[in-house]
Formats: C-alpha cells, structure tokens, sequence
C-alpha cells in the first residue's frame, strides 16, 4: 500500500470537502485514497462532531486516553484539515475561492443550508462551469420530508431494514435492531462517489460538470436489494428470521461442540458434500431436501437434524473437514479475532500511519482501502489529521502571506 511510483488514479483531482460525521467523509475519504487532494474543512475550536464521539478515545504515546475519539479517524484519512468559519463573509471568500479552484465539492447541510453563504451549487457553479458538486442528505432535495434532518439510524427505522434484522418477536431477544455499523451512511459514502466519478467522466466528454442529490432514504431503500424485489412482486413484507436467509437453506449460524459457526450453503451440489462429508449422505437424496426450494421449505425438519450433527464437532474440526469440499463454512469472529484471521494479515488489511501534529499521538491504526487497482493503486499519504493541522500549508498554497494569515487567526475566520 506504499505510494506507487506513478500517478494514482485520482492524481490532481481537488476536492472541497465541506461534510462531517459519516456519509459524506466516507466519500471524500475515498476519493482521497485515489489520489485526489481532499481539503477537509471544519469549524475553528469544535471539528467535525465526530471528534467527540467517544469513546473510546485515540491514545498517546505513553498509551493513554487522548480527547481524541477513535470514531473520526475511521473516515478521514488521506485528508488535510482546514479550520475556517463560514459563517464570516472573509470565510466564505475564502470557500468561494477553494470552490472555484476545484474539481468537486462534497457537502452534507441540510437541504438549502449553504445557499445563505453562497456555497450552495448554484452559487458556485457561476465561478466553476465544471464543478461537481455532491449533495449528501436524509432524503433528497425535494419531496415533503426534503427538510428533515436525516441520521442513519433513522433511516435504518425508516425503509424497513430493522425490520428484517435481528430475530423474530416470539423468540427470546426478538425484535427489530440495527444494523451494527451506519450502513446507510457507509453505502450513500460508496454511492456518492461511484455518482461522481461518473460526473467526471461526463465532464470529459463534456467540458461541463453537475449537481449530485445523494439521500439516505434512497440508498436505503436500494441496498433493501432481494428484501425489497420479494416484496414488490409478492406484495409480501419480509420478516425477521435472525440469520437465516429467506430464500437459502441451510444458509445460517449453527452451534457446534465449543461454539458456533457459519455455513452458507447455496446450492445443491454445496449441500451433498456437506451431506457425504458429516456422514450424512442420505439427506441429499432425501425428497424433502433434493433442491434448495424443497429445503427452505422444510428448513424446520432440516436444521434441527443438522445442529445435532454439527454439535458433535468443533468449530475448527468442521472448517478443516470442509475446506476442501467448496462447502463455504467458517467461524463468527468478533473483531479482535478478524483482525488476527491469517488472510486479513497476508492481505494486509490493518495500516499504520505516522502521525505528526505535535498532539502527542505517534500513529492511527485503520483499515485498508479493499480497492485494489493494480495499476494505480490507493495511496497512504496523511493519518487522519489533528483539527486545522493544515490550515496555514493549504492557505499559503493559495497566496496567503503569513500577515493575512495572522489576521484571519485573529479575527477567529480561520
């Protein structure tokens, strides 16, 4: 993952990124490890609000709780932090200026919030012919609730997602429940950036850029995926079923001797090897469990009768008996243990970046980019960065003098 002796794939593309919390930083982070230049801006003295969301908290380098919460550094690699306050007309001179220097711009306020800075597209669109610009919100720049501030977990509520995750009600623990990460906001960050490199690829053709309207509502919707085509064309709301799938068996978690594990079994050739390989092969040719169809439907016969087997095994004795057979098994780790699993270690998934903000933080610790461009691949220039750790580089950058720049920090702009 060390920078490529070639251009990256996003090498001179300059990005104004003027969003926090989640879905618009997991875009621009993005973009960033491609190789655009991503200039985050953040409010002087407060930052992004996930700087405070902790804990747990960033340590120092005698191991110690810092005020600096873990959550931030999770989305915001590769960045350069810029602390200006838009609120001031010198500020907005100042984004004006950034805007109209840029290739994209990346923004997550409320529907018509930035249009009383003159940051909204069409404001800035005059300057910037080829801007792209990304609006990020709860749900859309139109419709009735267009004005609703919008939170993944809302919106996790709002499409129906927690109603088809977590256990059904009349088993212990049933009841509808999040999803355990934003997935809302981590997939509109995936979406808004697939959107704008489309953008840009019509801006070469082109010559002209444009307005993305990203919303959380509609990406949830979207990644509703099989949930959602069952009930359009059944007319049929899905139900929570804890992990197993609606239209697999045996697609879910079984116990075994010293645990659990997984299998994700999506076929029927799948199914006679795990059959011959427990010892049970007459249950493939058993009519009620020949096809994936007759299995689901008699999943209440058939998985009791597999959890007996699977409990006289361990977890690791079930993976090394089927690894061989293309039966996909394995086992639920939590993190630490993922983190310990020998393919995300070869396939070097836990990065370390050196850190230098005179904060006392030596280094962060994140997750890999999973995009593996072999010919220009994603580039570790920046750890998250400290709040305005690039302030005055990026404004010298522009043609500030140390003088104006003096005057801006004392006149609370910058």
């Amino acid at each position: 993952m060390n920078a490529p002796a070639k251009a990256a794939a996003l090498d001179g593309i300059k990005v104004l990124d003027l969003s926090r919390v989640l879905a618009g930083p997991w875009c621009t982070q993005m973009l960033a490890d491609l190789g655009a230049d991503v200039v985050k801006i953040e409010r002087p003295g407060v930052g992004d609000d996930t700087r405070t969301w902790g804990p747990p908290f960033l340590k120092d380098a005698h191991g110690r709780d810092t005020d600096q919460a873990t959550y931030f550094t999770s989305c915001n690699r590769n960045k350069r932090s810029v602390t200006i306050d838009m609120g001031t007309a010198e500020g907005q001179a100042l984004l004006k200026k950034m805007a109209a220097q840029a290739d994209i711009v990346v923004e997550n306020f409320k529907t018509g919030g930035l249009r009383q800075y003159g940051l909204d597209y069409e404001s800035l669109r005059a300057a910037n012919p080829r801007l792209v610009y990304c609006s990020v919100t709860g749900f859309g720049h139109d419709g009735p609730h267009a004005t609703r501030a919008g939170y993944d977990l809302m919106i996790q509520a709002t499409t129906g997602m927690m109603s088809i995750t977590g256990r059904p009600d009349e088993e212990p623990g049933g009841g509808p429940l999040r999803v355990g990460v934003a997935l809302t906001d981590l997939f509109t960050g995936c979406y808004a950036a697939t959107a704008i490199l489309a953008a840009l690829e019509v801006r070469h053709r082109t010559g002209e850029g444009q307005h993305i309207d990203m919303a959380l509502l509609d990406v949830g919707m979207a990644i509703l995926a099989n949930q959602a085509s069952a009930f359009l064309n059944t007319g049929v709301a899905p139900k929570r079923q804890g992990n197993s799938h609606p239209s697999l068996a045996p697609y879910q978690d079984f116990h075994t001797k010293d645990g659990a594990m997984l299998l994700a079994i999506g076929n029927n050739g799948q199914f006679a090897r795990f059959c011959e390989a427990a010892g049970q092969a007459e249950w493939a040719a058993d009519p009620r469990f020949a096809t994936n169809t007759l299995r689901v439907r008699h999943r209440e016969v058939l998985i009791p009768l597999m959890e007996a087997v699977t409990r006289t095994r361990t977890t690791a004795e079930w993976i090394a008996l089927l690894e061989d057979k293309a039966v996909p098994c394995g086992p639920i780790n939590n993190i630490a243990q993922a983190f310990e699993d020998e393919q995300v270690k070869a396939r070097g998934l836990a990065v370390a970046l050196p850190r230098d903000a005179g904060d006392g933080i030596p280094q962060i610790v994140g997750v890999a980019s999973p995009l593996r461009l072999q010919a220009t691949p994603p580039v570790l220039r920046h750890a998250p960065p400290a709040l305005g750790q690039h302030t005055d580089e990026v404004l010298a950058e522009m043609g500030l003098d140390e003088k104006q720049r003096a005057a801006l920090r004392d006149a609370g702009v910058i």
